[in-house]
């Protein structure tokens, strides 16, 4: 079991950064794939941003490519999104995911449903 929490989201005008942290107990993070997703509203849950199980491999949703960066910070079992460059349609619910098995340490995971433990969630708004 792993549970994750998110933080770091808020209010900022569009060109800004923010950066997400999705902090983690029980487990520990450097063994999982991770994934970031977001839900506006109305909308469906969608992919934002994966990691690999050894953190070599990322891959981004094409809106958010360049400008969004996901890393780990494997000592204080941390995950963390960057988001410069911020748009009023990055505004959502952000979550941070951990799939619990992953046979392929390089592979990385596009999927709600491929992820087994969520996060709370943190609001990002983006004005104009």
């Amino acid at each position: 079991q792993v549970q994750l929490v998110e933080s770091g989201g808020g209010l900022v005008q569009a060109g800004g950064s923010l950066r997400l942290s999705c902090a983690a107990s029980g487990r520990t993070l450097s063994t999982y794939a991770m994934g970031w997703f977001r839900q506006a509203p109305g909308k469906e849950r969608a992919f934002v941003a994966a990691i690999s199980r050894s953190g070599d491999s990322t891959y981004y949703a094409d809106s958010v490519k360049g400008r969004f960066t996901f890393s780990r910070d494997n000592g204080k079992n941390t995950a963390y999104l960057q988001m410069n460059s911020l748009k009023p349609e990055d505004t959502a619910v952000y979550y941070c995911a951990v799939r619990s098995w992953a046979l392929y340490s390089g592979r990385t995971y596009q999927g709600a449903n491929e992820y087994d433990y969520w996060g709370q969630g943190t609001q990002v708004t983006v004005s104009s």
